[in-house]
């Protein structure tokens, strides 16, 4: 059967065969704004000194949290993943073990979905707490991590997600983060669809990216990590909505018709 792409207007004599059109990627989008590039050469020392900081104070927030995840659960109390970094280069993260231990040895690598049994009691808490993020100072400290960027990926759903939403890989253009714009307003990705909202803050982030903005975003987690809903938050702190980024970034995030197929799958 002709795609939509191969099919000719009615009526005319042309009877060549249709030739396909390829999709197109849309041309790159303009990153941080050259007024604010200098923020950007030096974010990694500011982060560097701020995890220091945030460390002495969350030390003894890890250790008790591990202890508690060790004597709750069989296991390792930290959890090690692979993840991309800048220009998708492949690093360790490091997090506090919130699942049962080696539960992707029957699935394999898969989203976590609503209400995952995966999840334990303990690791419940820490997760609504974002307590077991943490550890991840200590990708800060080696340099592979920001406090604030997109949030890093797992190699094995890169290739499906780049095929899906052509400019994906333009979030690969700044250090991943702890936290994020995605991270505190939207849960976490459990199919295509939810990735591609996402996707539209990440690019929003990178294109606004600065000092107030980061600055922001770390007051808001804090809070929002204390209970506050984000809706509120991000009133007071003058952050963008649900539907201000995805009016602003709608052109930005286009999907293939393999995207959509998946989407309504």
């Amino acid at each position: 059967m002709a795609t939509p792409f191969q099919l000719r207007a009615l009526g005319t004599e042309d009877t060549a065969p249709p030739r396909p059109r390829r999709e197109r990627t849309p041309s790159p989008l303009p990153l941080t704004p050259a007024r604010r590039r200098w923020y950007r050469q030096v974010k990694h020392a500011l982060d560097f000194a701020a995890a220091v900081l945030i460390g002495v104070f969350a030390l003894p927030v890890i250790a008790v949290s591990a202890l508690v995840v060790k004597v709750t659960s069989r296991g390792p109390a930290f959890y090690t993943q692979t993840r991309l970094g800048l220009g998708g280069r492949p690093f360790t993260i490091y997090k506090i073990r919130t699942m049962v231990d080696n539960c992707e040895s029957l699935t394999g690598p898969r989203w976590s979905i609503p209400g995952d049994p995966r999840v334990t009691r303990f690791g419940w808490f820490l997760r609504v707490t974002h307590l077991d993020e943490l550890p991840q100072l200590f990708n800060v400290l080696r340099g592979e991590m920001s406090l604030v960027g997109p949030r890093p990926e797992r190699p094995e759903f890169v290739p499906e997600l780049e095929a899906a939403l052509p400019t994906y890989r333009r979030r690969l253009a700044v250090r991943p983060g702890v936290t994020g714009l995605a991270q505190v307003q939207l849960p976490a990705d459990t199919d295509l669809g939810s990735v591609r909202r996402k996707l539209s803050y990440d690019l929003y982030y990178i294109e606004h990216l600065g000092p107030w903005m980061d600055l922001r975003l770390l007051f808001g987690t804090l809070f929002y990590a204390a209970g506050i809903p984000f809706t509120t938050l991000g009133r007071l702190l003058g952050l963008p909505d649900v539907d201000t980024v995805q009016r602003i970034m709608n052109h930005a995030v286009p999907e293939t018709a393999a995207a959509r197929t998946r989407m309504s799958a």
